[in-house]
Formats: structure tokens, C-alpha cells, sequence
């Protein structure tokens, strides 16, 4: 079945001037226009393609890559502001359209914005919204705990980011365990802390537990063969210096030195950490 707002891979079964029509395996039909026909493309050829609506309100294929498609979530910029909404660029040659409706407050050109990009089923067309948080999942999670998943930070709260999880599910990072420069857009790494009993998740940067340990400790060893052999932190260092210079918490940064001195890397004095030969 051809889906609007994604991606599918279709046969070529007619030509016309305006293009080739392809089909899927239920012989459902899409035009590719002529610009999106590679150098080649024959009768009986299989391509991969986005579907969506063009300038005209017509269901056609591209080869062009979008940033977003249906059931996603992405950080996009607002090129156009008209009496029907805001317009995206989303990467395809008809903007993407967010209406008045969609929008947490009126949107500006050049403004960027978190948005979801969803089927509208009255209009049947593809519609963009900034109120991203009534298109997460809080019913049925998919993570458990420990789990590395893919972060887009949202927005910032008064306890610390907001960031969706897997293009499906709010989860949030505290600010006191934010080692390093993030921002709205940012697409991260990072690791389930908690879920919590009424579902909300705790997220962080950085991975849980011992083995977090180990990359760490390898980063403070290249710091110090950088350094040449000496680093003026110790377990007793000021958190906040201890944060500036390796962005990493005083906790983790005790435990990695730790894992070098039990291993015979290092030597630990009052004035610094000494790398052993």
C-alpha cells in the first residue's frame, strides 16, 4: 500500500510525458515527475521514493529526502508566514504547512521549531505541529532502563531539558547531570535512567552504573598523555572545576581514577593525578 508521508519502494509500469507512473504490489499508482527520474530508469524498475502532495494538491513521488516523515519528529525552520499557517523547510520542494491551530503561539520566519508531522484525516494531507507533546507515547513504553536511546532535545524546563525519546516517548535530563553544552534540535545519545511508575522517564547522557566507567577512565588517560603525565584534579577538586575541565560529573570522575589507580595507570597525590611511566 502507498503511504502518504513515507517512504516505499515501487516498480515503474508506464511512462507518460509527464513522468513515470509506478505501482505497488497491490497495483496502487503514483507519479514520479520526470525531474525525480534517474539517468536509466526503465519499464520494470524498482525505486525508492517519498509520496506526498505538490503545489497542486496531486499525490506524487520524489527521490528528494525529506527531514521528517509521518510518525516522526524533527527541528525545522520557518521560511513562510501567510493566512493559512507557517511554512517549513523540510528538505522537499512544497514547504510544510503548520496551522494556526498546530502552533503553540504564532510562529515568525526564521524562527525554528520541534514539530511532529502527521496525516490529516479530514484533509488527507500532511500537516505539521508544534504541540509535539500530544503525539508521545505514555501508555505503552518501549524502553527499560539502561537502555541506549535516540534523544532530540526539545526544550529547556526549570529542572532541566526536555527530549524525545526514540521518536516516541518525553523523557527528561536534569540539569545537574548535563556536563556539556546542549540545545533545542540537538540530536544526542543517551541512556534510560528510571522509568517511573506513572511512566515519566528520567534520562541521561551518560551511561549507568560501572560501565560507564570505562570511557571515562580511557578519556582522562588521553588527557594526561596530552598533558604530559599530570593533571591537577584530585578526588578532592571542586565539582564545578572538575566539570569545566572534562565534562563529567565529580561522581564519575572519582570512579574512572579510581579504575586507574586499582589498574596501576596512575598515581594519585595531593596536588594532581600523575600518569604511572
Amino acid at each position: 500500500m502507498i503511504q502518504l508521508g513515507k517512504f516505499s519502494t515501487l516498480k515503474a509500469y508506464r511512462y507518460k510525458d509527464q513522468g513515470w507512473y509506478l505501482e505497488d504490489d497491490q497495483e496502487d499508482e503514483v507519479l514520479l515527475p520526470n525531474k525525480y527520474v534517474p539517468d536509466g530508469f526503465e519499464m520494470g524498475d524498482e525505486i525508492k521514493v517519498f509520496v506526498y502532495r505538490d503545489s497542486e494538491d496531486r499525490l506524487v513521488a520524489t527521490t528528494e529526502q525529506p527531514k521528517i516523515v509521518v510518525g516522526e519528529f524533527a527541528y525545522l525552520e520557518v521560511v513562510q508566514v501567510s493566512k493559512f499557517g507557517a511554512f517549513l523547510d523540510w528538505g522537499l520542494e512544497k514547504h510544510l504547512l503548520v496551522p494556526f491551530s498546530q502552533q503553540k503561539r504564532n510562529m515568525e520566519e526564521g524562527e525554528w521549531h520541534v514539530v511532529y508531522l502527521y496525516c490529516d484525516d479530514i484533509s488527507d494531507r500532511l500537516v505539521a505541529s508544534a504541540k509535539w507533546h500530544k503525539f508521545v507515547d505514555s501508555e505503552e513504553i518501549t524502553v527499560k532502563n539502561g537502555d541506549e536511546v535516540d534523544l532530540l532535545v526539545a526544550h529547556p524546563t526549570d529542572l532541566g531539558w526536555n527530549v524525545i525519546i526514540n521518536n516516541c516517548h518525553a523523557g527528561l535530563i536534569y540539569s545537574n547531570e548535563i556536563f556539556q553544552p546542549i540545545y533545542t534540535g540537538d540530536r544526542l545519545k543517551g541512556y534510560i535512567k528510571q522509568v517511573r511508575e506513572d511512566n515519566k522517564i528520567d534520562v541521561s547522557l551518560e551511561q549507568q552504573g560501572f560501565v560507564r566507567i570505562e570511557p571515562n577512565a580511557q578519556k582522562i588517560l588521553e588527557i594526561l598523555k596530552r598533558e604530559k603525565g599530570f593533571l591537577n584534579l584530585t578526588d578532592k577538586s571542586d565539582p564545578e572545576l572538575i566539570k569545566q575541565r572534562l565534562s563529567m560529573s565529580k561522581k564519575t570522575f572519582k570512579k574512572a581514577i579510581g579504575t586507574l589507580y586499582k589498574q596501576r595507570l596512575i598515581r594519585l597525590e595531593k596536588d594532581g593525578t600523575y600518569l604511572v611511566g
